[in-house]
């Protein structure tokens, strides 16, 4: 007598939906979360110029205004240390006092100064600007090395 054994079928998972339900999960988890966003500036920088092309204009040394911050964040205007409302303050008298002339602000960093310091000095700048409700014509900044 010869036993046969009888083959056993192992039964099959059908994982035909588990694609499926992983690509719903995963809809569903990026719909759901939040992402992280950085906000930026909403300042547009001057094209370059082009170095051949570049004209030298003679401005009156009255009609500059020089703006600098140092390492330290320090704030000073025409070599005299001032804070951040006073920068807006003597920007608004600047820009008021020459309307019709031409006029430069010149803004110097140094390359240790912090973002925040740079931009609070740049946001009080364009606070006078606003104030005043004059669009900037155009901003040069040099970085010191």
């Amino acid at each position: 007598m010869i036993f046969r054994r009888k083959h056993r079928e192992v039964p099959e998972l059908n994982t035909t939906s588990t694609a499926d339900i992983s690509f719903m999960l995963l809809v569903f988890f990026l719909v759901t979360s939040s992402m992280g966003s950085d906000r930026g500036l909403g300042r547009k920088l001057s094209p370059m110029d082009d170095p051949q092309r570049q004209e030298q204009q003679d401005i009156s040394r009255s009609n500059v205004l020089e703006v600098r911050l140092d390492e330290h964040d320090v704030l000073y205007c025409d070599d005299r240390r001032v804070t951040r409302q006073e920068l807006q303050q003597q920007v608004e008298s600047f820009l008021a006092s020459r309307m019709t002339d031409q006029y430069v602000i010149a803004v110097e960093t140094d390359r240790k100064t912090s973002y925040n310091a740079y931009f609070e000095m740049q946001d009080a700048i364009v606070a006078a600007y606003h104030k005043l409700d004059i669009r900037p014509m155009r901003i040069r900044e040099g970085i010191k090395e």
